[in-house]
């Protein structure tokens, strides 16, 4: 049993994760910020990889390959008779994803990537036909075409074979050329928004003082946590080089608000700065967790020896286990300290995250708590 929880506190102190404390630090608002409505747009669109070495679809449970196979041959003038069995090994269905990229303008060139939507066993080696690559609207804005790079490779040692990567997906270097740009009304408007990638009402304030420090007058304002108007040049060029020197301009950020990240699927924990537990008690499963406030009195050695009597504030951690056994760890009142407190005492991945969650719910957990 010790073996065990032992085994279980390393585990999860090895996938905790502690980030230094924050100090304000400069930033560009580049990093910070993106400018509203320049963006990418997703494409998609359905097509067929050929030359495979016999690990395409089986036709037989995949029938919408040979049914693509037949509509592809009659557009090419070949006629295929009704009731033909194809067996198809060679011929595997598939989609294809790509991003456009703004400002993309005909004829440049964009990486896709090709994924298996039949029961192919692998697409290396194989070619993608010609594919259209559509938009949310439906429009063709891209054709796809090219010979399929899997990445990863296979190792084989003592007779057995190991495969460490994806066969049923693929990418095309370029394999897809832009055939009509999506219009903007970047050259239109003289009036642009910077959009914050985390809402925060200071930085988006200390973010427009600083624009109109650099540029005078109201140039920028800052409309809510999130949103930044600018008043950009109406020439195209001259706009091009005013968002060049703001999105240049450094912006002393800094500490940020506290923020627990757990994975629920790895039992990770990120803690972004040092965050003070209140007192509460949680009861998990077998486990009862109790949180309490405690001051730990300092005194010099000597009276009146010139020394001061310091207090520090303290936090007891006391797990108690089904069979009543309890057992008490005292440490700081850090997060991170009570976090491996837990883990010292067997607490499992799960316990963690579902306590975590429950001292956020119970208002003694003062920080953003995200689950993913």
């Amino acid at each position: 049993m010790k073996n065990l929880l032992l085994t279980l506190s390393l585990s999860v102190l090895g996938s905790l994760i502690f980030m230094a404390p924050q100090h304000a630090r400069a930033e560009r608002i580049r990093d910070l910020t993106s400018i509203q409505g320049i963006r990418s747009n997703s494409l998609m669109g359905y097509g067929l990889v050929v030359g495979l070495d016999g690990t395409g679809d089986q036709t037989m449970q995949t029938p919408f390959t040979t049914q693509s196979l037949s509509n592809m041959l009659s557009q090419l003038g070949i006629t295929v008779p009704a009731g033909t069995n194809m067996q198809l090994k060679n011929v595997a269905a598939v989609m294809v994803t790509t991003e456009l990229p703004p400002f993309a303008r005909p004829g440049e060139h964009i990486d896709v990537v090709v994924s298996s939507l039949g029961n192919a066993k692998s697409l290396r080696g194989g070619t993608l036909l010609m594919t259209p690559l559509k938009g949310v609207d439906n429009q063709i804005y891209a054709l796809a075409q090219g010979n399929l790079l899997v990445s990863g490779a296979g190792a084989q040692s003592g007779g057995s074979r190991v495969q460490s990567n994806q066969l049923n997906g693929a990418r095309i270097s370029g394999g897809a050329t832009v055939e009509r740009s999506v219009p903007t009304g970047f050259s239109q408007d003289n009036i642009l928004h910077l959009e914050l990638n985390e809402d925060d009402f200071s930085v988006a304030q200390q973010i427009s003082d600083e624009i109109n420090r650099h540029f005078g007058g109201n140039t920028a304002v800052a409309e809510d946590s999130r949103t930044i108007k600018l008043f950009a040049p109406v020439e195209t060029s001259a706009k091009v080089r005013f968002l060049a020197d703001v999105q240049n301009i450094p912006i002393h950020i800094g500490i940020m608000d506290a923020k627990v990240i757990v994975n629920s699927r790895t039992g990770s924990v990120v803690i972004n700065r040092h965050v003070v537990l209140d007192s509460c008690a949680v009861a998990q499963g077998d486990l009862t967790v109790e949180v309490s406030q405690s001051n730990e009195v300092s005194q010099p050695d000597t009276p009146f020896g010139g020394g001061q009597t310091v207090v520090t504030p303290g936090t007891q951690v006391s797990l108690r286990e089904q069979n009543g056994s309890l057992q008490k760890v005292n440490t700081s009142t850090d997060l991170n300290h009570v976090v491996r407190a837990l883990n010292g005492l067997g607490a499992t991945p799960n316990d963690l995250m579902s306590i975590l969650q429950s001292m956020k719910s119970a208002g003694c957990l003062r920080a953003r708590l995200e689950t993913n």
